[in-house]
């Protein structure tokens, strides 16, 4: 057969897998492959293979070639076909001696002098040795060394920074602290017209940095389009609205506690992209905080309908019967979930809070431990830990497990909150004072709803150390967030009563009773404060007669 011909052949093949008709490519690849006998033609037949799933068969096409050790690519899919067959440990022995340095770079212990099939791929092709350090990484994490899988992410992203894979790996699985992927993300080699890149990483990665910090990360990638190259300038003006950017702002909304602002953002691009899964979490974690049980049964059911195989479409489930608070249901569908996917963080916390809520405490911790031990990188398990021990009175061991959860993220304000909480309770009112005021200090202003029991917390501490017109200028700030919080009614009423002024106290008591009619200890201080009125009212000047 000319050559021409075989050319044809291999246009076919190529056709073939464009349009996906993987039986046809596989039939003339295996023609071109009899006859030429050349590697890239082999290699395009195992391709074909490995598409049209006959994983076993393009292994052992690849693993009979006499090159497959010599050259990557074949050594890469033969690995690739030992992935699809869940033979991990064949997987790796296929991949090869790869080390890593000091500084988390690859290397190879043996000098293979490998061969690389397209030496003439495009300039920006993906480094190969990083998708093989990816592979490794996602190895040795179904093998459940997430400590090895950790390295190996990170050695992938550092061999080629487009290999976004690795990254989402990282950060999806919370496998890094903040200060971990602030560094990997200053330590990537970015090429000179990859700037937005840069800018869009530092967008995905932790957002509890100080409102300022985020907000200019997002501006700075809207503002590349003001770069003077026109294709870079339309690039930008396009990803000014793309939904994995914006999916990014709502996540930042979620953690600023702007649950409306979240869910108002999350809903209108669940509109222009209903099957957004990222964005789809978000918002079911917008809607759980709102209370939005009807958002939440319509995603849920949606969601089971279109992916009954995803740990997120049962986790969205057990969140809909959280918010209704049947809590035996939703402890049910987390543990469905986690049963689907074992490192899928939400589902693991969502377990272990709805034994919390019924004071299951043991069952808790294990969620909660086992939350811990898989994902390093998320501090909120191990702050429930501590915030069950802080239930148990345990308050020693509570401020253990706050600090560990302060050291993996230091910049959210709810574990400054935990940790003036246990201070409090210590009768530590200095130190509590001082992190609350350091919570305080990490919200973005305007304040929302939210943090009100962190003023009021924070008033509670000052009436404590008697400085009572700081305390009673919090208990007004806490008014302002809400008026239907009867701790900052009685707080309020009770530091007057301390000052001798009666009439206040009494105001505010009532206001207390008003909410709550049978408080016992605001009718009783009532009771006292309308005493000391009568006593204390009664101007010794005015003559009755």
């Amino acid at each position: 057969m000319r050559e021409e011909e075989i050319e044809r052949l291999r246009g076919v093949v190529r056709d073939c897998v464009s349009k996906h008709l993987y039986s046809s490519a596989i039939f003339f690849a295996d023609k071109v492959a009899a006859i030429t006998n050349d590697p890239a033609d082999i290699y395009m037949q195992a391709q074909a293979l490995f598409l049209g799933r006959h994983f076993r068969r393009a292994y052992h096409l690849l693993n009979a070639s006499k090159i497959v050790f010599r050259d990557l690519r074949f050594r890469y899919l033969a690995a690739k076909c030992l992935e699809e067959l869940k033979e991990w440990d064949q997987c790796l022995f296929m991949l090869g001696d790869e080390k890593l340095d000091e500084h988390g770079d690859a290397y190879e212990t043996k000098d293979n002098s490998d061969m690389y099939l397209d030496k003439d791929g495009e300039d920006r092709e993906m480094n190969i040795s990083s998708a093989i350090c990816f592979l490794r990484g996602k190895a040795y994490e179904a093998l459940e060394n997430r400590a090895q899988a950790r390295q190996w992410y990170k050695a992938a992203i550092k061999a080629d920074p487009l290999c976004y894979e690795a990254l989402e790996c990282l950060v999806e699985n919370h496998m890094l602290t903040c200060e971990e992927e602030t560094s990997l993300l200053s330590s990537l080699q970015f090429g000179p017209e990859d700037g937005w890149l840069s800018s869009f990483y530092s967008c995905l990665i932790k957002k509890y940095d100080k409102e300022n910090v985020v907000e200019a990360k997002f501006k700075e990638l809207e503002k590349e389009s003001s770069k003077t190259d026109l294709s870079s300038q339309s690039l930008m003006c396009t990803l000014k609205d793309n939904t994995d950017l914006l999916a990014c702002k709502a996540e930042y909304y979620h953690q600023c506690g702007e649950y409306q602002k979240c869910f108002q953002l999350t809903s209108t691009l669940l509109e222009k992209d209903p099957f957004h899964l990222k964005c789809t979490l978000v918002h079911l974690a917008a809607a759980m905080e709102l209370g939005n049980s009807n958002e939440l049964y319509l995603m849920a059911c949606n969601l089971v309908k279109d992916y009954p195989q995803k740990a997120l479409s049962w986790f969205a489930v057990g969140c809909y019967y959280y918010c209704i608070k049947k809590y035996d249901q939703s402890r049910r569908y987390f543990s469905k979930s986690t049963s689907l996917d074992g490192t899928f963080a939400p589902a693991w916390i969502g377990f272990g809070n709805a034994f919390a809520v019924r004071e299951e405490g043991d069952q808790a911790m294990s969620a909660y431990r086992t939350a811990a031990r898989l994902f390093p990188g998320c501090h909120l398990p191990t702050l429930y830990i501590g915030m069950e021990y802080m239930r148990t009175h345990s308050f020693k061991l509570a401020e253990q497990f706050i600090m560990q959860a302060k050291a993996i993220c230091p910049a959210d304000p709810l574990v400054y909150n935990e940790l003036g909480v246990v201070a409090y309770h210590m009768k530590e009112y200095n130190q509590a004072v001082w992190w609350f005021e350091k919570t305080l200090a990490l919200i973005p202003n305007p304040l929302s709803e939210m943090w009100e029991p962190t003023v009021v917390n924070l008033a509670h501490a000052y009436r404590k150390l008697k400085m009572f017109h700081e305390a009673i200028a919090f208990y007004e700030k806490a008014l302002t967030l809400s008026t239907k919080s009867l701790s900052t009614y009685a707080g309020l009423a009770y530091t007057y009563h301390l000052q001798d002024n009666s009439t206040s106290a009494i105001t505010y008591y009532h206001k207390a009773l008003w909410l709550k009619p049978d408080d016992p200890f605001c009718t009783e201080m009532l009771n006292i404060a309308l005493a000391d009125e009568c006593r204390h009212g009664i101007d010794p000047k005015i003559d009755f007669h």
